[in-house]
Formats: C-alpha cells, structure tokens, sequence
C-alpha cells in the first residue's frame, strides 16, 4: 500500500479515536481515556507536534517513557513505515 494512502487512513482512524474518546468521557459506557491513548497514539505516527507533545509529558513522569517508546515502536511494525 502506498505510504500517502496508509498516512491518510492512519489519520483517519487516528481522528475516530479521539472523537471516540470524547463521547466516552461524557458518556458512561465508553472508555474515554482508552479511546484518546490510542487515538493520539496514532496520530503521533503521522504528526510531529503530536509526537513532541507525547515526549514532553512522558519526560515528566519518566516510568512512562519507555511504555510510550514500546508501544510507537509495535504500531510501527504493525502498520508499517508511514
């Protein structure tokens, strides 16, 4: 697949997640915050500032640091250089 078509469905479904874990947040049976990880997860494949913005809160509580790392770098094998 070509990487503008996967970066475009990454987005995408980047974008869902996060409206996703809007609804959740006000709504009791959806998972809220489960729905914004993995959307800004997602979209921090695609976007650098989404990236930078990851790092910048994971340098505040370092335990999380290498959970984030994992977790880019099996979306990354998993869907593949975009």
């Amino acid at each position: 697949m070509p990487k503008e078509v996967k970066r475009i469905i990454v987005l995408i479904v980047g974008i869902i997640f996060i409206i996703l874990g809007l609804l959740g947040l006000v709504l009791p049976f959806l998972q809220g915050i489960l729905f914004l990880i993995i959307g800004l997860m997602l979209l921090s494949l695609c976007i650098p500032k989404v990236r930078a913005l990851i790092k910048k809160h994971t340098e505040k509580q370092p335990h999380l640091s290498p959970i984030v790392n994992k977790v880019e770098a099996w979306l990354t094998k998993f869907i593949g250089e975009i």
